[in-house]
């Protein structure tokens, strides 16, 4: 904000006691507090320490993100995972390994582990995306973090089935504040041009960690399955801290974290000068209980929002459909490739195919949006294409009896398949206005997981259960896809308006602005 340089007339009566100057005199405590909070907000997205540039944030988010991913991959790895105690005819029984062994269960309860997160998931993700209007959401995926540090080594402390699902419970309330924050964070920092193209690379640790988690939980299996959690949780640690030290980032559509209470000590300044402090405190009182009454018809407003967007609920439906066949892929990839093709060293072939067309598709797909010119209906031509191949070549792998031939056509299968993770998040973030972020993020991670990978995971374990046919079940896991292909097909001829660029202000912002402008207007007429 500029300042009015003050000049002293020539002419002025230079003796001892001059006509004192309107500019220099003090201000009123409201408009004090105003400006303050004016260069405050001004200031908390340029004074950012000189290292912390766009392209190290996304770094490390990414990072974050494959840690993460790397737990999921991990408890699915046969070495982490195990299997369950078996017994011959003969009546000779194999002692069982992993979790699944010590614990002695069955396929459909190691199909809850991987799904029992999702109740964290559930419960915390609306609460971290509706606290990001209040608190600033970088503190926020600091707090998660912590709590995922704490649920994953309580996880390689489990001693029954039940211990490991409180703790994987623990592990998605931890998750719920990163999901929902770090895309639209990203999605602020990214150059235009660009932008697909970095939620690609945020976005393609997610294939890559949980491939990279197979691998390492095959690994580090040697010196037993709970080493596999301690190790992550030492590894997720420093950006648990990083959080809390790190100088804050403001969202787009979002005021200061402290702006509504510097707004309140001017409203209440200009209007209470010489009123009785009970006053105050009771108008106080009354303004807390109203804002916890207000904090729950905002969130009503806003779910309501999202559900009557219709380019928001095609695209969530198609990406359900989506995650529910890569959930179980993920998580009994490697046992169907044991059972159908023998391979002996599962974990890493599987491990190795998803990491490089995880790679290589997820940063493919935003690239070849942003060439396209980045639009919703791009992005649903793009989403619709990728997915129908991508679901014809997986199809097709499973019904080779070859070894090769299968690797062949299910690395070119997960190469396109993979190529949707930019363009359906970036559906997300852009249909609907900016503070509607992360609680886009967070109800569409919500929503893919609770109907999607969550049931997929114990469906698909139960299924195996009853016809013990690894090929037959794969086959018919993977015909989902084709429902997700004609579900983002019904998105390319909605109208779509991408609402980026909405200009979404707090009321009290406004407020806030046109009372610092009336006072700079009176202050320049009195001066002059």
């Amino acid at each position: 904000m500029e300042k009015k340089e003050n000049t002293q007339d020539p002419n002025s009566n230079p003796g001892p006691n001059p006509i004192p100057d309107p500019s220099q005199a003090p201000r009123p405590q409201s408009a004090a507090l105003t400006l303050e909070t004016e260069k405050d907000m001004a200031g908390a997205s340029t004074s950012n320490p000189s290292w912390f540039t766009p392209k190290r944030l996304l770094a490390i988010f990414c990072v974050i993100n494959l840690i993460n991913y790397v737990d999921r991959g991990a408890i699915a790895s046969n070495g982490v995972n195990g299997s369950v105690r078996t017994c011959s005819e003969s009546g000779v029984c194999t002692p069982g390994s992993g979790i699944q062994g010590e614990f002695d269960m069955t396929n459909f309860e190691d199909g809850v582990i991987s799904s029992a997160f999702m109740v964290g998931l559930l419960v915390a993700s609306p609460i971290f995306a509706s606290s990001a209007k209040s608190v600033n959401p970088f503190r926020l995926i600091g707090i998660g973090l912590s709590v995922w540090t704490v649920a994953v080594t309580f996880c390689g402390f489990s001693f029954n089935f039940w211990s490991m699902a409180v703790a994987r419970m623990l592990v998605g309330v931890g998750e719920a504040s990163f999901i929902s924050l770090a895309a639209p964070f990203i999605d602020d920092n990214a150059p235009v041009a660009q932008r697909t193209a970095w939620l690609g690379a945020f976005y393609m640790c997610i294939p890559t960690g949980i491939a990279v988690g197979y691998v390492y939980g095959g690994l580090i299996s040697t010196f037993g399955w709970r080493w596999a959690f301690w190790v992550l949780a030492l590894l997720m640690l420093p950006f648990a801290i990083l959080g809390f030290v790190m100088k804050p980032l403001q969202l787009k559509g979002f005021g200061h974290a402290q702006t509504s209470k510097a707004l309140t000590a001017v409203d209440d300044g200009a209007e209470d000068q010489g009123s009785d402090l009970s006053t105050r405190r009771e108008v106080g009182d009354e303004s807390a209980r109203s804002s916890r009454f207000g904090a729950l018809t905002t969130f009503g407003k806003d779910m309501q929002l999202l559900l009557l967007n219709k380019v928001y609920v095609v695209n969530v439906l198609g990406y359900i459909a989506y995650n529910f066949v890569i959930g179980a892929y993920s998580y009994w990839g490697p046992k169907a490739g044991y059972n159908i093709y023998h391979m002996s060293n599962a974990d890493y072939m599987f491990g190795g195919v998803t990491a490089v067309c995880g790679v290589f598709g997820s940063i493919a797909g935003g690239l070849v949006l942003d060439r396209m010119n980045s639009t919703l209906p791009n992005a649903f031509k793009l989403l619709s294409v990728a997915t129908l191949l991508g679901a014809v070549f997986c199809f097709a792998a499973f019904c080779f009896h070859s070894l090769y031939v299968f690797l062949a056509l299910f690395a070119i299968g997960e190469l396109l398949v993979f190529a949707t993770q930019a363009p359906v998040n970036f559906v997300c973030l852009h249909c609907v206005k900016p503070s509607l972020r992360p609680l886009s993020m967070a109800m569409s991670t919500v929503s893919i997981h609770i109907f999607g990978d969550v049931p997929s995971s114990p469906l698909v374990g139960l299924l195996q259960d009853r016809i013990n046919n690894w090929r037959a079940t794969a086959l018919t896991l993977t015909s989902i896809l084709f429902v997700a292909a004609g579900v983002w097909v019904v998105g390319i001829f909605m109208p779509a308006v991408d609402r980026y660029d909405e200009d979404v202000e707090h009321p009290a912002l406004v407020v806030d602005k046109s009372k610092s402008a009336l006072l700079l207007a009176e202050k320049t007429t009195e001066a002059a």
